[in-house]
């Protein structure tokens, strides 16, 4: 008896010290994968601090050689290539990553999955030549139109499988309710699958339009840039990576200031999407 009790007490310390030093191990993972953003964030507000006022959102760049000016240019553009990719890209994911958890197990679905998952792996720069061969030559011309169709590209993999997995978490249970109910199964995939889905859906949109929000490689073959003000999709049309990447590189320090100033802008503009998403999917169908 009393050496079953011992080996009790041994087994119950043996077990606790393996859940001590495992939560310790997995609380030092999380660490080390929020350290480098804190330094990210640290080292480009430190760096982009300089510039960032109001006249960096409102006026325009500078010519070559004048020190100040603003990227307002930029920032219209960028949002304006956000939206249009959006416009592209989150429809075709959520469509196809419907259509893959509720109705893709066949030889069509798996297809859909696989190049799906080789578009997901595919460089942003392979991207951005097939939309210049594809739309750029074709126009003759530059325009935001690729650029929206480039990154609307890019967020189609990601939104895909998320809504996928997310639906596929849906209890079957709420579906097997719905038809009890009368329901025709694409009407019970909108109202119940889809709605109950939501939360996770957005957050795959979200890291969908974040992707594309810090491409710079298919802008260089699509949308190109513009030192001018310009909202026409049909016409080259400036965005704030593609200036990071032209100031980054210039021999002026002014120029070099102001690249992390977007930089820093871009990240702010990102989170603010981020926290917009959160806010409407949390007010929308919060859960008591």
């Amino acid at each position: 008896m009393e050496n079953k009790l011992m080996d009790s007490k041994y087994f119950f310390y043996r077990k606790k010290i393996t859940s001590s030093i495992m939560m310790s191990l997995t609380f030092i993972a999380a660490l080390a994968a929020i350290i480098p953003l804190i330094f990210i964030f640290y080292y480009t507000i430190s760096k982009g601090v300089t510039y960032f006022n109001f006249n960096f959102f409102v006026a325009m760049p500078k010519p070559v050689g004048e020190s100040g000016g603003g990227m307002a240019n930029a920032i219209m553009g960028t949002l304006i290539l956000i939206g249009l990719g959006g416009a592209i890209g989150i429809p075709i994911g959520i469509l196809s990553g419907t259509y893959l958890a509720e109705f893709g197990n066949n030889k069509f679905g798996f297809l859909v999955r696989f190049m799906t998952d080789v578009l997901s792996g595919v460089p942003s720069i392979v991207v951005g030549v097939v939309a210049y061969t594809m739309i750029v030559i074709p126009m003759k011309h530059f325009s935001a139109l690729a650029g929206g169709i480039a990154l609307g590209i890019l967020v189609i993999p990601t939104i895909t499988r998320t809504t996928e997995e997310m639906i596929r978490l849906v209890p079957s249970s709420l579906r097997e309710a719905g038809l009890a109910l009368g329901l025709p199964k694409w009407k019970t995939t909108i109202a119940i699958v889809l709605r109950t889905a939501w939360k996770g859906i957005a957050t795959g949109v979200l890291l969908g339009l974040s992707r594309a929000a810090g491409e710079t490689a298919p802008l260089l073959f699509t949308a190109l840039g513009n030192r001018f003000w310009s909202t026409n999709i049909g016409q080259p049309m400036a965005s704030l990576t593609v200036y990071i990447y032209d100031y980054a590189k210039s021999p002026f320090e002014d120029w070099n200031q102001q690249a992390w100033t977007a930089a820093l802008v871009l990240i702010l503009l990102i989170s603010i999407l981020s926290l917009l998403f959160r806010i409407i999917t949390r007010s929308k169908y919060k859960t008591n």
